[in-house]
């Protein structure tokens, strides 16, 4: 069974649990959601001249920033004002499967011109984000393609607020077309346009500072399958943050490198007076749009670029070296590319088998696993664990402890090992966010099982 089957049953209901947090309709004369979402199509002008017709949420791209409390249950109604069966996933949230946003977790369909009202309780804190989770295949104008993304903010309890302004940035890219780019005739995913908060770099207002000012940058990556690699020209970034988790060892670095998903909170020092740019480290992706200008007060002139000293990325820099202490299992988890021929999409492998074909790994509540990544591929994967988050424990032969992530890149032909405790049990999705591969194979679900 291919996963578009696996899918089309689960849509018709027939195996998909009753979702007690979520009602199929927004009943009439419902008191008024906290927030309300409209999925619809939009046409986003991303440069002058440059006009983006896409899905998006509430009119715009990207969709409206929240800001929750963490431990404050929100009310959200979703309408769904397109002709295409929608889902929200919450990325980054502990949340039941059946409003998580996965339908391979049992998360109902928004049904085209239809709508249905969730309860969230916000947690962790931090920065999470919110995103379509439909399967798209070989239709570059579906799902995490599309303008389907927004981000949020859970506020903590104690807000440190260690800063003087925050700008949230979510980068994505535009246009996109199949490329037998690799010289091995697999098709990938290739970009037209880029942009930061669906501007390019030049078009829209720029980022505005004055002198001595701490500014905190939220960055998200919500491209559907692109790296990207952030510099602030002039200006080194202090990394306080991973997937909104604020890491043990602070450390200012040159480039920020973040897998599709990933986010990073960094902070800049404004100490460096003129006109800037926040971009792309890659020449060719700047050149495509992905940047946005930062300019200081009193400065004007056209904004300048330098490239960064030092572009290497460790996230073993932010945590600690100790030694972790020994889980309750290990599961060995190994990805392997499948070849499928010239012109067409690669197919992946977890374990030696693609999903819906994958062998769910059972879990017990409140134990501790470990997943053991071995990435056997020439590809680097942005690897996501849905409804909960792990811990760095060895990455890339390093031991490492306290960066805590529910993204995490395991670099092409390495290893990486996580941990994290079985604590909220139901369907758990596990999956590469580079679209594509998930969409041909790369997913597997947890279960948990009576003890």
């Amino acid at each position: 069974m291919r996963r578009r089957e696996f899918l089309g049953l689960l849509g018709a209901g027939i195996s998909a649990p009753l979702a007690s947090r979520v009602a199929a309709q927004v009943p009439a004369g419902s008191p008024k959601a906290d927030v309300t979402l409209h999925i619809s199509s939009v046409e986003v002008e991303i440069a002058p001249g440059k006009t983006i017709k896409t899905t998006g949420y509430n009119g715009s791209v990207p969709g409206p920033f929240l800001r929750f409390r963490e431990g404050r249950p929100v009310t959200v109604d979703v309408f769904n004002d397109t002709r295409e069966p929608e889902l929200v996933h919450w990325h980054g949230f502990f949340l039941p499967s059946d409003i998580d946003g996965a339908m391979e977790e049992g998360t109902p369909f928004i049904q085209p011109h239809s709508s249905r009202r969730y309860t969230v309780v916000p947690r962790p804190s931090g920065t999470r984000w919110y995103h379509s989770h439909v399967y798209a295949g070989r239709n570059l104008k579906r799902s995490t393609y599309t303008g389907q993304f927004g981000m949020v903010y859970v506020e903590p309890r104690d807000e440190p607020g260690a800063y003087d302004a925050e700008h949230s940035l979510c980068l994505h890219g535009w246009d996109p077309y199949l490329s037998a780019m690799g010289g091995d005739g697999s098709l990938e995913a290739v970009y037209e346009h880029f942009s930061m908060n669906g501007r390019a770099l030049g078009f829209g207002e720029p980022i505005r500072v004055r002198e001595g000012q701490r500014v905190l940058f939220r960055i998200l990556n919500a491209s559907a399958t692109s790296m990207h690699r952030i510099a602030l020209a002039g200006h080194p970034l202090t990394v306080v943050s991973l997937d909104g988790n604020p890491v043990p060892a602070p450390r200012a670095v040159q480039c920020l490198t973040l897998g599709a998903a990933e986010r990073v909170d960094a902070i800049a020092t404004m100490n460096s007076p003129g006109v800037w740019v926040l971009g792309e480290v890659d020449d060719q992706m700047r050149s495509k749009g992905m940047g946005v200008v930062v300019e200081y007060e009193n400065r004007s002139g056209p904004p300048q670029w330098t490239p960064p000293n030092d572009a290497a990325w460790d996230y073993t820099a932010f945590g600690t070296s100790k030694v972790a202490a020994e889980p309750d299992e290990i599961v060995p988890m190994v990805f392997r590319r499948k070849f499928a021929g010239n012109n067409w999409v690669d197919h992946w492998t977890i374990n030696g088998k693609e999903f819906p074909k994958t062998d769910p790994i059972l879990l017990r509540a409140n134990k501790k696993y470990r997943l053991r990544f071995d990435n056997q591929s020439d590809d680097d994967h942005p690897v996501h664990l849905h409804r909960h988050s792990f811990e760095l424990t060895k990455y890339a032969g390093k031991n490492t402890a306290g960066v805590v992530k529910d993204v995490v890149m395991v670099p092409r032909r390495s290893q990486v090992e996580v941990d994290f405790v079985a604590n909220h049990p139901g369907l758990t999705l596990f999956h590469c966010h580079n679209q594509l591969h998930m969409d041909f194979g790369f997913m597997t679900l947890f279960r948990y099982v009576d003890s």
